[in-house]
Order: C-alpha cells, then sequence, then structure tokens
C-alpha cells in the first residue's frame, strides 16, 4: 500500500515565495502541499480546516510575526513547523525565538547574490519537512515545570561533558544548561546548525544559563563554569595541552552529513578525556554521535541519552542505544540532575 504523502501548509506574506515554495517542496512526490496563507490569521483558519502534518512559516509577515503566532499556535494546536529565516543578524535571533517558541527547524533564505542560492534552499527544506512530519511536539500542549537543579557540589577534577543534537536540540540544550550550576566542568556543544546561526546561539544561551557560553573559537580553553559552542560548518576536536584541555579546528569536511559533526567531536573526546569524559545525546534526526557516544563508554567515560517520549526526533538517541553506546536514558529534564551524579565527587 502506497505511503500518504506529508501534507504541508505553507505560510509567507509574498505570493513570489509561497508559489517558489508550493513548487519546490511538490518537486518530491513524498510532498502535497494541501494550501498556502499570507498571513498568521489565514494560516489559523487553514490549519483547522486542512489538517496539515506539517508547516512551513515565515518569520516577517504583516499583523503578527511568525514567532508571536507560534506561541499562540502550538499550546492550542501543537504542529511541527519549519521556519523560513532571513540570515540577517536580526533574523538569527528572531530563529532563535522560533525554535523556544516550538519550531523543529529552520531553513536559512539564499543571499540574493548565489545564483544556486535557491535550488539549494529547497533541498534542504524538503529534507526538513520530511524530518518534521515524524517529530513529537505534543509536549508543548502540557506545559511542564523544569526543576531547578542548581545544587551544590564537589566536581572531579579533569571532567568534561561534550553534548551532540540535532533537531529539537537547540531547546532541549538550553533545558539542560539553564539547571546547572556556574561552577560545572566544562561543557562543549555540537548543535547541527549553519555558519553565523551558532555565534546567535551561543549568545542567547548564555543569557539563559547560569554558565558562560559563547561560540567556540580554534584553541580555545576548556575552563569550568564555561560553555562553548561548535561553530557551524566547522569540524571541532577536544585536545590535551600543557595540562589542560582545548578546542582545535578540524576542518570543513561533512561527516556523517554534517559539519560539525557529533562523531568528530566525541571521538577526540574519548581519546584525549577517558573515563573523566561524558558524553550526552540528544534528540535528532540520524545516527551522528551513535559511535562517539560508543567510544566515550569503551573509554571509561559515561554516556547518558535523551529518552524518546521527550525527544522531538528519537533518532540519534535510539541508534546510540543500539549500538550499546549508552548507560543512563534519561527525560531532558532529568538530564542535568544525570550530569552532576557523574561529574561529582562521590
Amino acid at each position: 500500500m502506497p505511503r500518504r504523502p506529508i501534507r504541508v501548509l505553507v505560510v509567507d506574506d509574498s505570493a513570489v515565495v509561497r508559489t517558489i515554495l508550493r513548487e519546490g517542496l511538490t518537486a518530491d512526490e513524498r510532498i502535497e502541499v494541501v494550501g498556502t496563507a499570507r498571513d498568521a490569521f489565514d494560516a489559523r483558519d487553514q490549519i483547522v480546516r486542512l489538517r496539515p502534518d506539517v508547516m512551513t512559516l515565515d518569520i516577517e509577515m504583516p499583523r503578527m510575526d511568525g514567532v508571536d503566532f507560534l506561541r499562540r499556535l502550538m499550546p492550542q494546536f501543537p504542529l511541527p513547523v519549519v521556519m523560513v529565516s532571513s540570515t540577517s543578524e536580526h533574523g538569527r535571533a528572531t530563529t532563535m525565538d522560533a525554535l523556544q517558541a516550538g519550531a523543529v527547524d529552520f531553513v536559512a533564505k539564499p543571499n540574493r547574490a548565489m545564483s544556486t542560492g535557491v535550488d539549494r534552499m529547497l533541498r534542504e527544506l524538503r529534507t526538513k519537512v520530511k524530518i518534521a512530519s515524524t517529530a513529537n511536539v505534543a509536549h508543548w500542549k502540557v506545559e511542564r515545570a523544569w526543576p531547578q537543579t542548581h545544587r551544590t557540589s564537589r566536581f572531579r577534577q579533569g571532567s568534561i561533558v561534550v553534548i551532540g543534537a540535532s533537531t529539537g536540540g537547540t531547546e532541549a540544550i538550553r533545558t539542560v544548561l539553564m539547571q546547572l550550576p556556574p561552577d560545572f566542568p566544562p561543557v562543549l556543544i555540537v548543535q547541527h546548525m549553519p555558519p553565523r546561526f551558532t555565534k546567535t546561539f551561543a549568545s542567547l544561551l548564555n543569557d539563559d544559563s547560569p554558565l558562560r557560553v559563547r561560540e567556540s573559537e580554534d584553541g580555545a580553553v576548556l575552563n569550568p563554569g564555561c560553555a562553548l559552542v561548535a561553530p557551524g560548518g566547522q569540524q571541532v576536536r577536544v585536545v590535551g595541552r600543557g595540562g589542560s584541555f582545548c578546542v582545535q579546528y578540524a576542518g570543513t569536511k561533512k561527516v556523517n552529513g554534517h559539519c560539525p559533526s557529533v562523531d568528530v567531536m566525541m571521538w577526540s573526546a574519548a581519546k584525549a578525556v577517558g573515563r573523566d569524559c561524558v558524553g550526552v545525546l540528544l534528540t535528532g534526526m540520524g545516527a551522528d554521535g551513535a559511535r562517539g557516544l560508543l567510544a566515550i563508554r569503551q573509554a571509561g567515560g559515561t554516556t547518558v541519552a535523551q529518552d524518546e517520549a521527550t525527544s522531538v526526533v528519537y533518532g540519534m538517541p535510539r541508534e546510540a542505544y543500539a549500538v550499546g553506546g549508552v548507560d543512563f536514558v534519561r527525560p531532558i529534564e532529568r538530564v542535568a540532575e544525570q550530569l552532576l551524579d557523574s561529574v561529582s565527587v562521590n
């Protein structure tokens, strides 16, 4: 029996953009655009009438912008949403707000100077719509109170925590970091995200977390109380240097289809840090990080994976569990508690 197409609603205030997105999406036979909407109010009516599987949503629209619409929509009618975003500084910040409000993922609008930009963006959009169609967004309808851990502990000297995530990871990472105390051991993060957006992401995490969070630079020292975010488009490794651990850039070639790759970071952490390394794999599609998490476990370190119920896409954690790379499976609200247990002096 043939698989039912993914039903998509396209929302954008530009008629030209709506046409481009509709034609680009329907180039994939697995996708059916069941409707288009010019603003949030039109979209609201069509969501109720058409019951789409996925919505693509512009950020800047008249009457109500995309972020405000998401904040109103998700608690009432959770729906997987892929944002179509500007790469300007304001657009990057607003995209992070949209992810925090419930969007599953985003694609960046192409630079006008790039003749192949539209085709590349549409290919990425088709892929992310298909991923979004599998996303679990039901938790947005239930308001959860995250525990404020922040407990005082004595931490093992030399401990390093490495965190990897993809689809749904921005909010998952935020949930973990906001529960950690300001003297927590060093953290290095790989979130699958394009260049420039990772710097904005790090800045927003810094606003919400007791830790100091910034985008990593080549040679940056991993210090207690600090979390570094790998820059988009750059592979990163953990290396030992003069009694400390540092971030080393490792080229721009994609691994497992990603740059940065979670596996590249975790393989290096397993080798450099060994038993004092704690690896964490959060929500995301695919298998990036599964083998790296296994390497950390085989090196004597501790490994944690997000559970299926709280994952937006239960792909990467499931693959890690399947290969034997997971010590602890935890809901996202209990990952920070597990990290504190794993790096504390008993």
